[in-house]
């Protein structure tokens, strides 16, 4: 099966299961496994943070380090399209009381400095207390340059502002642009990054920040049941995914400039090339074919997709170059049946 549905369905490499399987283990919620305690002293140094936390999802992570940053009844802003806002079940204002301000995603992802500034309540009664940035890099598989991760901390600087980054796929971001991860992080007061999309760990994302910070979100991974045991045993596919499975993405990226040109010339799509960046291709499919029909000829084929009419096609270490001419003949040959 190709599944082009998402990142997060990387299998383990082999290197990952081998070290899973011998990973020394304690129990983490006394600090004392080797496996996670090692994991987050090579994160941290990768990222240029004083320490960090191995937590079990992107979701939990960004909710952690929402809760950490704002108390009951303050105000976090980031994009209308950021994953912390539309797709984590609403869990900040949920769980931590906390009042998102989503602000316009302008075309390259961004978020206009003049919007932000708009943005920031007074400090008034009246108001919720505007106390952090939330920027997401990449989305939708675009990158924020570093100008502008630059511009936007120091107008979060000048407003007393926390900035976090649901950096999920912030390796993308360095490999497309050349940097380090630390480049990117240097911006941010707080970073979320998950292990288990396209550096292809089973399970596990990671918070990192200063050591009060962490200090502080250790008890909200607690609250929140993140407290895990001997999680050395995933904890060792999180430290090759990162030491194994960065420069890799290139790959990815490489894969997704390939399919992106190959779809474009396919009658019944369209594709705007300028919008792959990373390892994701977004796809139109005309009016004159269903979704849902086109999604289970492909699925008949052995290509799996989300249906909808405008297709998000994501690219990652499970798809290989051969598999580029199979999804663009499956395509060609669904739209010449449907």
């Amino acid at each position: 099966m190709i599944d082009l549905r998402s990142d997060t369905v990387t299998l383990p490499t082999p290197a990952m299961r081998a070290a899973m399987a011998r990973a020394d283990v304690g129990d983490d919620v006394y600090g004392d496994d080797p496996s996670v305690n090692r994991l987050q002293a090579l994160a941290a140094d990768m990222c240029g943070f004083e320490n960090a936390l191995f937590v079990a999802s992107g979701t939990q992570a960004n909710l952690i380090a929402l809760m950490t940053h704002c108390g009951r009844g303050d105000e976090y802003i980031c994009g209308q399209q950021a994953h912390n806002y539309m797709f984590e079940g609403g869990g900040a204002a949920v769980l931590g009381s906390i009042q998102p301000q989503p602000l316009t995603n302008q075309s390259d992802g961004s978020i206009l400095l003049a919007d932000i500034q708009s943005a920031i309540k007074p400090k008034d009664i009246h108001f919720a207390q505007t106390k952090l940035l939330s920027l997401e890099n990449t989305i939708g598989g675009k990158v924020l340059s570093t100008s502008y991760l630059a511009s936007a901390q120091k107008l979060a600087f000048k407003h007393r502002l926390r900035t976090h980054l649901d950096g999920a796929r912030v390796a993308n971001a360095a490999v497309a642009q050349n940097v380090s991860l630390a480049d990117i992080c240097q911006y941010f007061d707080s970073v979320s990054i998950c292990l288990s999309k396209g550096l292809c760990a089973p399970v596990g994302s990671i918070l990192l920040g200063d050591e009060q910070f962490i200090e502080k979100a250790k008890r909200w991974r607690k609250m929140l049941g993140g407290g895990m045991r001997q999680a050395g045993v995933i904890a060792a596919a999180g430290e090759l995914a990162l030491t194994q499975q960065v420069d890799r993405l290139a790959d990815d990226h490489y894969h997704a400039q390939l399919l992106a040109t190959e779809l474009s010339q396919v009658a019944g799509l369209s594709v705007e090339l300028s919008r792959v960046q990373t390892n994701m291709v977004f796809v139109r499919l005309d009016d004159q074919h269903e979704p849902q029909t086109m999604a289970d000829a492909l699925l008949a084929q052995g290509i799996k997709i989300y249906p909808g009419r405008d297709i998000r096609l994501v690219l990652h270490k499970d798809i290989h170059r051969r598999d580029i001419r199979t999804i663009v003949d499956g395509f060609k040959s669904c739209l010449a049946t449907s």
